[in-house]
């Protein structure tokens, strides 16, 4: 395995809350969580818990964007899932590419994020296999 691409992304977390403010926490789900990611964030009741699951979302995003390029994945075809304290899991970044987007390749990607008070900070390290 070889690293494709390193990508790292700092959010301000009131940045985030002044963008749901101004814009409204559905067009912002809308435009950048998958899915699943739609289905947790329909399970948070707390404005602050809310807003943080979407500013770690568009960290990671925004990471893994500069760590897959010149691949150019869509907000939606990535999915973060936080460590779960039930299983023991470690954070995960999952890339399912459209056919059109990337076509045969599917890099392989970590994921690290951290918070401190109004911060979050995200790693993302994607890696692909040199068999063709």
């Amino acid at each position: 395995m070889t690293i494709h691409g390193i990508g790292v992304d700092l959010l301000h977390v009131p940045r985030m809350a002044a963008l749901v403010r101004r814009r409204g926490a559905n067009k912002i789900v809308s435009r950048i969580l998958s899915p699943p990611e739609r289905s947790a964030f329909s399970r948070l009741s707390d404005e602050q818990a809310a807003t943080r699951f979407l500013g770690v979302r568009w960290a990671v995003k925004e990471a893994a964007y500069k760590a897959l390029y010149p691949l150019r994945p869509t907000w939606k075809e990535l999915t973060y899932a936080s460590f779960d304290p039930d299983t023991g899991s470690k954070p995960t970044l999952a890339f399912h590419p459209s056919s059109s987007t990337v076509p045969g390749q599917r890099p392989k990607l970590h994921v690290s994020v951290s918070h401190d008070g109004e911060y979050i900070l995200a790693h993302v390290i994607a890696e692909h296999s040199d068999v063709v």
